[in-house]
């Protein structure tokens, strides 16, 4: 898990047992941490703490709010330069058993960061994703409400990922407090709290080359100024991958796909 949990010192402490199912983190696996914090600095505007978990891990904070986490390991773990949405579950070991017997792959994990725990996984058509069980930041709400803004997953059938991610997370189970699905738009959306939090949409081709059209979850940072975003990109070694109105699609120096979508129009 590429991120700092933060315990709660004054509040309620926010676990995975109470909120569940819904994104709870995005993390980044890069290459070199000084030019990827310099990056998302200028292009984002994000300011950087260090994480509990090493020299490796940093936190970034979006008007102080910590919004996501960077973990400088791509080379030393073999992994790819990617942003990874976490999912929060009551039990990873749990989770990543129901990814399994449904066909997912399990890359890293369990693995214990106190306080929590995490896994890297990949759904039976291979996009990436996590899952998170413990203690959530502690303003949770606040986060919810910065960036990112949502998380959406590319796939070739929305509504079989639909039910994949359902049976895995418990989404539109009788639990109370589960994340909602609807089909609205010709896309499959999850709520949690009223709140949408992700998008499900189908076209991927599981045998296309290009890494954009293969599913994949893609995260989108809510941001004032689209064409500043992509400006700044270009400027610091990152490129543009795509402009469509009031969002792009950018990569940052080491590769690694992000969407900037503005707030007007989120």
């Amino acid at each position: 898990m590429n991120h700092d949990p933060r315990r709660a010192a004054t509040k309620d402490v926010v676990s995975t047992h109470h909120v569940f199912g819904a994104p709870c983190w995005v993390s980044l696996t890069c290459r070199d941490q000084e030019v990827t914090e310099a990056f998302y600095a200028a292009v984002l505007g994000w300011r950087w703490t260090r994480a509990k978990l090493g020299d490796r891990f940093r936190v970034a904070l979006a008007d102080g709010t910590p919004v996501a986490g960077i973990a400088a390991v791509a080379s030393m773990w073999q992994m790819a330069v990617a942003w990874t949405p976490y999912f929060a579950v009551p039990s990873a070991d749990e989770a990543v058993a129901r990814v399994q017997e449904r066909g997912g792959t399990l890359a890293v994990g369990p693995l214990s960061f106190p306080p929590g725990r995490a896994a890297l996984l990949a759904d039976r058509d291979g996009a990436r994703f996590g899952v998170w069980e413990g203690e959530l930041v502690s303003d949770w709400e606040t986060w919810r409400r910065a960036q990112p803004a949502f998380i959406r997953l590319h796939t070739r059938d929305a509504f079989d990922a639909a039910i994949f991610y359902g049976e895995v997370l418990d989404w539109a189970s009788e639990r109370p407090g589960c994340c909602e699905v609807h089909y609205e738009g010709g896309e499959v959306v999850l709520r949690s709290g009223g709140d949408v939090v992700a998008r499900i949409e189908s076209g991927a081709l599981g045998s296309a080359p290009d890494p954009t059209i293969r599913p994949h979850w893609r995260v989108h940072f809510a941001v004032d100024d689209v064409a500043a975003c992509a400006r700044a990109a270009q400027a610091h070694g990152g490129s543009v991958r795509s402009v469509n109105g009031d969002e792009a699609v950018l990569c940052d120096p080491d590769g690694a796909r992000f969407t900037v979508t503005s707030r007007r129009d989120r």
